[in-house]
């Protein structure tokens, strides 16, 4: 039991190192949070709700998964290296997809429900 209670040391200590050391980590959490404002105001449906959890989660999974990749590459070399900068980019894509994926799915949740207060 002890071990599992570290375990979850570990990972909130990663999540304290996310947010202090990335901008976008940062970003990232607040466009989370700002979502779930919305689709709670907006009452959103169970399935919705599913939806847009695992969308913010694949964006922060996607982020975290980046800038541990860059901690990597960044202790192997400072120097430019073709490989680290594939590696690095290559994560950075995997980012920008799960945030337009996440957006694109999050506006066909949120639009109709945002249309019928605007009315």
């Amino acid at each position: 039991m002890k071990s599992r209670i570290e375990s979850f040391k570990h990972a909130l200590r990663g999540c304290r190192t996310l947010l202090a050391t990335q901008p976008h980590g940062r970003f990232h959490a607040v466009a989370g949070l700002a979502v779930f404002a919305v689709a709670g105001l907006c009452r959103v449906t169970a399935t919705e709700w599913a939806l847009l959890i695992l969308c913010v989660m694949a964006v922060w999974m996607a982020e975290a998964i980046n800038t541990a990749i860059e901690f990597l590459a960044d202790e192997v070399s400072l120097d430019w290296r073709e490989r680290i900068k594939h590696a690095k980019d290559i994560s950075a894509f995997a980012v920008l997809i799960a945030a337009i994926g996440s957006t694109i799915i999050g506006a066909i949740i949120l639009f109709p429900y945002i249309l019928k207060v605007m009315k």
